[in-house]
């Protein structure tokens, strides 16, 4: 009888570990070509998908991230004038990230290049295998979130 080493959850941390490297390094040739660092990629993504302008705060806490990291990031957007900061009527200190006409054009850029990649893979794995893991990966994340909020009180 073999003894299983690790637990459930482990192996399924070490898998979105890898994942996530995986991931990164599928994209890193069209992240390179739109010449903008990962986070700073990553904020202007945020930006352009957003429903609403969002502020860095919200940025951070959607993704992860240290507000500061995405204030820097933001920082950098704005001095190359891809995205602009605009007064906050709901916060006077926050202020909201809008994106330029630049910024979205290095966005759609972006995405048209990504775009090569993903349907390659989605030819290769199958549309509905990701539609299937991106529904147990919400769950999953949304009972992680739950009980982070949970032990926060």
């Amino acid at each position: 009888m073999t003894e299983q080493r690790f637990t459930d959850f482990e192996r399924f941390a070490d898998e979105v570990a890898r994942l996530r490297g995986r991931m990164r390094a599928l994209y890193a040739d069209t992240r390179a070509a739109s010449e903008l660092a990962e986070m700073e990629l990553t904020v202007l993504t945020a930006v352009v998908n957003a429903a609403v302008s969002p502020t860095v705060a919200q940025i951070g806490r959607s993704l992860g991230h240290p507000r500061q990291v995405v204030q820097r990031a933001a920082n950098r957007l704005a001095e190359l004038g891809l995205v602009a900061f605009a007064d906050n009527p709901d916060h006077k200190r926050a202020w909201l990230i809008v994106a330029t006409e630049a910024g979205r054009a290095l966005k759609a850029a972006d995405h048209a290049r990504a775009q090569a990649v993903t349907n390659a893979i989605v030819d290769r794995v199958g549309s509905a295998a990701f539609g299937e893991a991106a529904d147990r990966l919400h769950a999953i994340r949304g009972e992680i979130e739950a009980y982070l909020k949970e032990s926060e009180t």
